[in-house]
């Protein structure tokens, strides 16, 4: 403003000019452009702060449904399977099978075919809520998780579930070309492609392992900038990978061009902390060559490394190895003579422990005196950051951005272990997800996999894509080439999660303002009311922003949402917004009745969005800190104190909450040692702890 009113109001010459009797009105002016710019800035600064609010709040889990392989449901359930045709069309469809139509040759079909995706948005809710009751720990369980949301809306939320426990983080966002069809707009200006990058980078950061990696591929368009962004987020930049494209040169048609067809992809890759090392890239042999033997001295001088090994200490030269890793070399070794050499020979104990996740290093003295370090058996050539063996381009689906699986299998066996945790938040077609499976069944690991994707072929392309894959690992013209082995059966996912979140556009859509109450207030504080907290103070008790009085009804809450074309009102999933806010670790999900005092398994429950006034949900689970928690959800309005003692009972002959650290209930409640959620749930949810 100051800035303004020395440059554009404040003319020096004019007012020599005018003179000196003229020179109060000039400072008049002034006095009034800068009270009534600095109102319109205040106001703007509310508008705007609200706006911020509202992207930034955590946003609500309006639909949580699962894909569970039969293999892994009780055959209790499989009656019900049988009975249910829109599964059993789904499966015709999606998976080209054709499967018997009598019941009982329905359940002995589930009973040969564990890898069948159930998928139980085709279930009454009940079915689900008894389902789920019957894992003893739902998130181990769970080996992949789906998210249709607006990336950085699923980052936000997702921050105290997984804050430093994703491993490997890959992304292929738009390519800024401006010629591509995403909803994500491509072909920003420069400066608003990079925030963009900028804003999701940074939060995903805090996801990260200390010893994460983060792989971002993208063309020459945006190679360097998206370099200069990384660089700002990330501790240190690794390596940048070169990998090909593996399209086809159509420019043979015309005369001239404008430039070269692009013919590579850059992958950049940082990591969390610095000075974090990378294990050997290894591409494997058809055929392996065995272990051998070679002299461990050599012939650079580095005095430091003289000292005496196996009764021998080098005057010139050097060992190869350090004295600690050397004597221990020479252990591992006699340890191996004493007690495997008589059944194995040393490059199957190496192969056994390197299998194990234990790399060990071997030294002897040979006959002829020569101290000699073992070479392990050569299956594999190690790697550059030259990947041009690969084609970037898949072909799975009919996606036009689809990743190869080779490329992504490359990165995710190179730096991950069996139970770790990878993350895609521009999921596309859900490639990522597929090289997860793959991998899992190809070393038994138990790699889970996050998906984010905002489009709408997240239902059309990704999800169908995920449940194909499950079924089995070779497909061809869209139907399978095989059904998968017992062995590739026992790998495959057990549950996968898909969860759909509000967007800012359904916030936005969802405020509700309280004039009544502002226009008092107007009353009362005037302007100042007017200019910086109406907004605020307005807008408290809309749905979107949580209504605290509104979860007395946890299982009626509702939002106008925006879907298939369509805004209408949908229920939203309160349970498990609260436990990604918590970052719980949901062992167990229960429903209970308190009027037949007993968990509901008799197909007569509801699912949270239509239980009713007897029902209790009930999350059992750990936070981050290691306490045991206990959350649960009751219909409390209208109760009386009566209804609170009887509340407390039932949870104690139900022992709802016995053992847990932390008990949390909606609402009030006499239970022993119970907090309300309520403000816990509004401060988290509107980042205000």
């Amino acid at each position: 403003m100051d800035f303004y009113l020395k440059n554009e109001v404040l003319n020096l010459e004019e007012m020599e000019a005018a003179g000196e009797g003229l020179t109060e009105g000039w400072f008049q002016l002034l006095r009034l452009i800068k009270r009534i710019g600095g109102r319109i800035i205040e106001f703007l600064a509310q508008i705007e702060d609200f706006q911020k609010s509202l992207w930034e709040k955590k946003k609500f889990v309006t639909e949580t449904f699962y894909v569970v392989t039969v293999g892994n449901i009780p055959e209790a359930f499989y009656p019900e399977i049988a009975a249910c045709d829109a599964q059993w069309e789904e499966w015709k469809t999606l998976l080209a099978v054709e499967a018997p139509k009598a019941a009982k040759k329905r359940v002995e079909w589930l009973q040969a075919h564990h890898t069948l995706p159930l998928d139980t948005r085709h279930f009454p809710p009940d079915f689900t809520d008894r389902l789920l009751a019957a894992f003893e720990d739902l998130d181990e369980m769970t080996d992949g998780l789906l998210v249709h949301a607006e990336n950085w809306q699923a980052l936000n939320l997702l921050q105290e579930k997984y804050r430093e426990r994703v491993k490997c983080i890959y992304i292929d966002p738009p390519y800024n070309t401006g010629s591509d069809e995403f909803l994500y707009k491509d072909g920003y200006q420069a400066s608003s492609w990079a925030l963009m990058l900028f804003d999701r980078a940074k939060l995903s950061l805090e996801l990260l392992r200390r010893d994460g990696l983060f792989f971002l591929q993208i063309g020459d368009d945006e190679a360097a900038r998206s370099r200069l962004v990384l660089d700002r987020v990330f501790a240190e930049r690794k390596n940048t990978v070169v990998v090909r494209r593996g399209i086809k040169n159509v420019q043979a048609q015309f005369t001239t061009i404008d430039r070269l067809t692009g013919g590579y992809d850059v992958i950049h890759i940082y990591a969390k902390s610095q000075e974090i090392p990378l294990p050997h890239l290894r591409e494997i042999h058809i055929k392996e060559k065995p272990g051998k033997w070679d002299t461990f001295w050599r012939g650079t001088d580095r005095p430091t490394m003289r000292y005496e090994l196996l009764g021998q200490k080098p005057t010139t030269g050097q060992w190869r190895w350090d004295e600690s890793r050397a004597k221990k070399a020479v252990a591992n070794y006699e340890d191996f003579l004493v007690n495997q050499s008589a059944k194995k020979l040393l490059d199957e104990w190496y192969v056994e422990n390197l299998q194990a996740g234990v790399d060990l290093d071997f030294i002897r003295l040979n006959e002829k005196g020569v101290v000699q370090y073992y070479v392990p058996p050569q299956g594999y050539r190690l790697l550059s950051d030259n990947w041009l063996d690969l084609s970037t381009t898949g072909n799975f689906t009919e996606f036009p951005t689809e990743k190869h699986l080779d490329l992504l299998s490359r990165i995710i066996s190179w730096n991950t272990g069996r139970e770790d945790i990878l993350l895609d938040f521009f999921a596309g077609s859900g490639a990522t997800g597929h090289a997860v499976i793959n991998l899992n069944r190809e070393d038994g690991g138990r790699r889970k996999f996050i998906l984010v994707e905002m489009a709408q072929y997240f239902d059309t392309v990704l999800l169908p894509r995920i449940k194909k894959v499950t079924f089995t690992p070779e497909w061809k013209d869209g139907k399978p080439k095989r059904m998968a082995t017992a062995e590739e059966a026992a790998r495959s996912p057990r549950i996968v999660k898909v969860i759909r979140l509000e967007s800012y556009e359904d916030a936005l859509n969802n405020l509700t303002f309280d004039e009544e109450s502002g226009q008092q207030a107007l009353k009362l504080f005037g302007d100042e009311y007017l200019l910086s907290y109406m907004l605020k103070w307005e807008t408290r008790h809309s749905a979107t922003l949580l209504n605290v009085e509104q979860l007395q009804s946890p299982f009626s809450y509702r939002l106008h949402i925006h879907r298939d074309g369509e805004t209408r009102a949908r229920p939203v999933d309160l349970p498990e917004t609260f436990a990604y806010l918590l970052g719980l670790d949901v062992q167990s999900r229960k429903v209970y009745r308190n009027d037949e005092s007993r968990m509901m398994n008799d197909g007569n429950s509801h699912h949270s969005s239509f239980l009713t006034h007897h029902s209790y949900l009930v999350y059992r689970g750990t936070l981050r800190n290691g306490h045991t928690v206990a959350v649960i959800w009751r219909e409390t309005k209208g109760w009386t104190a009566a209804d609170y003692w009887r509340d407390a009972a039932f949870v104690a002959e139900q022992k709802l909450a016995e053992g847990a650290d932390e008990i949390y209930v909606n609402g009030d409640s006499l239970i022993p040692g119970a907090r309300s959620l309520d403000p816990i749930f509004k401060e988290r949810m509107m980042n205000a702890e």
